[in-house]
């Protein structure tokens, strides 16, 4: 991904979760990490992106805020570090590591994308995905008891 995130970018990799030790220490960003919220780490994208978070295995979600910079380790697929609290969400506490896809839904801490909706890359414009089932519905003069 650019340094600039574009709504609706998708990316694949492996996730893993912070170490508790880095509770109360001071994000790249200058932010205080707390374990217990939904943020998490990328190389990359802009601070205070809104990253939606699917484990491929489980097909559980979480929404992240950006607020770190990382992973950096050795294995350059590491794709995103999230705290416990979304590891725990995703299912992914008890195996450290996840293959996941994130999407980014949103900046500046605010969600602009509903998990059912997508960006048309041509033209910008945010569209639906669900399918509107058409309702039917019967009129008639036997209405029931009045």
């Amino acid at each position: 991904m650019k340094a600039q995130a574009d709504l609706g970018d998708t990316q694949k990799g492996r996730a893993s979760f912070y170490s508790p030790n880095f509770d109360g220490r001071q994000t790249y960003f200058g932010e205080i990490f707390n374990s217990d919220e939904l943020t998490a780490a990328h190389r990359s994208l802009p601070h205070n992106t809104m990253v939606e978070v699917t484990n491929l295995a489980n097909k559980r979600t979480v929404v992240v805020r950006i607020n770190d910079r990382g992973p950096f380790t050795q294995n350059k697929n590491r794709l995103i570090d999230v705290s416990k609290a979304a590891a725990s969400k995703l299912g992914l506490v008890s195996h450290g590591v996840a293959d996941v896809v994130i999407r980014v839904i949103g900046m500046e801490g605010m969600v602009l994308l509903a998990p059912h909706e997508t960006v048309l890359q041509s033209t910008g414009e945010i569209i639906s995905t669900l399918i509107k089932k058409a309702v039917t519905t019967t009129t008639g003069s036997n209405r029931g008891p009045k």
